[in-house]
């Protein structure tokens, strides 16, 4: 690996050529693919379980839509929110031919939705059960605090989280929002970095992560992680996953 003042130049680097490039569009990470993370669930399934039978669906920090795409066949009535600027007209200009109205902000009224959606956005539990018609259900997973934690560890950065989030929190707060719990899981399941660059590409399309990265701060950290990778042919953590679903009575 060279210097770290010479990240940038894909000319003799180990790092691979996408991890060199810009900050994914609207957080697409197709390149993330075959490296595993995933839970034993399929969200999607799920989801599509769900939609089959309802008329209405509010889908919480779409980012730019290309999962609530996948679920289409979509309710007459959905609604996207998406409040990051970079990620909002991307979300509209893919979901428009679906008939999805795209907003920055939660809706303001009540008993509106048969199904709220949320992977990896937030969980306002108050504004779940205030949006969901009685009877109503919520599906989310949720990237818990330690995600990939194993990684900041290795490169001697802080915690990626500073506050506790987990199943039993989230639980915890939905009930006492007023939604019945009705489904929970958690998993850690492996993620594998074959190489020093998808390690750099995941840490500045994720800046939550290690919120100082940059290559040139960390580079010496990022020396025997590459050092380690080619001794070992690969760098495994652990990635942090939960889901619930709940309804509102």
């Amino acid at each position: 690996m060279r210097s770290g003042q010479q990240y940038g130049d894909s000319a003799d680097s180990t790092m691979t050529a996408a991890a060199l490039g810009e900050r994914a569009t609207g957080w697409e990470f197709a390149w993330l693919d075959g490296r595993g993370g995933g839970p034993s669930w399929s969200y999607p399934e799920l989801a599509r379980a769900l939609l089959r039978r309802a008329h209405s669906l509010l889908d919480l920090d779409t980012g730019s839509g290309e999962l609530l795409a996948e679920l289409a066949p979509l309710p007459a009535h959905t609604v996207a929110v998406e409040s990051w600027a970079r990620n909002t007209p991307v979300a509209i200009d893919r979901l428009a031919p679906f008939g999805v109205d795209v907003r920055a902000e939660l809706p303001g009224g009540e008993d509106e939705f048969d199904v709220v959606l949320s992977r990896h956005g937030r969980l306002p539990a108050a504004d779940i059960f205030r949006l969901l018609r009685p009877g109503g259900r919520l599906l989310s997973q949720q990237v818990g605090h330690d995600d990939l934690a194993g990684l900041n560890t290795a490169l001697g950065a802080p915690p990626p989280y500073h506050r506790l989030w987990n199943a039993e929190v989230a639980v915890a707060s939905l009930e006492a929002a007023g939604l019945e719990v009705v489904d929970v899981r958690e998993e850690r399941p492996a993620v594998a970095f074959h190489d020093v660059g998808e390690v750099v590409r995941q840490l500045r399309d994720l800046p939550w992560q290690i919120r100082d990265f940059t290559p040139q701060r960390y580079a010496a950290a990022l020396e025997r992680l590459d050092s380690f990778i080619r001794l070992h042919g690969e760098f495994t953590v652990a990635a942090h996953r939960f889901l619930v679903q709940a309804v509102r009575s």
